[in-house]
């Protein structure tokens, strides 16, 4: 699939989240989205970015943000670190890497010289139409929700 490209239409998808619901990306029309792709429930860097949506939560919601957290754990994966770290919003659990795949995520990475597949952290903006506004490539993980509202608010 080729590189996805602000001002194109979002991929849909249907997964089910860490409590098994169905969620699917067309019934938050109408909303903004932010979809934010992590690599694994529970490791340093993204339990900074989780917690960081979390801390700025209400912030979020009260400009009508929807958070959706994607990685390719599953469910028992994504309900302990949501209690553990009482994250409020939705985990996707994309066990058969089907949104990843087709937001182009999923990849070659390296790490100490071992190259794996595995998820790219990289954070879609989703405005009310469906379409990606922005897409963050550079996420810092401290502060992932301050670069979600600085781009709002551009």
């Amino acid at each position: 699939m080729s590189e996805l490209k602000e001002g194109q239409q979002a991929p849909e998808f249907t997964e089910t989240d860490q409590d098994g619901n169905t969620i699917t990306l067309s019934q938050f029309k109408g909303q903004k989205v932010v979809l934010y792709f992590y690599p694994k429930d529970d490791t340093p860097g993204c339990t900074a970015e989780a917690c960081d949506f979390r801390d700025n939560y209400a912030g979020l919601k009260a400009k009508g943000i929807v958070v959706l957290g994607v990685s390719v754990d599953d469910e028992k994966s994504h309900q302990k670190f949501a209690a553990k770290h009482s994250l409020p919003f939705t985990l996707l659990a994309d066990t058969n890497k089907a949104i990843v795949t087709a937001y182009g995520v999923w990849g070659e990475k390296n790490m100490y010289g071992k190259k794996y597949m595995g998820t790219n952290r990289t954070t879609f903006l989703i405005n009310e139409e469906g379409v990606i506004s922005h897409i963050i490539k550079k996420v810092d993980t401290k502060n992932s929700a301050v670069q979600v509202l600085e781009l709002l608010e551009k």
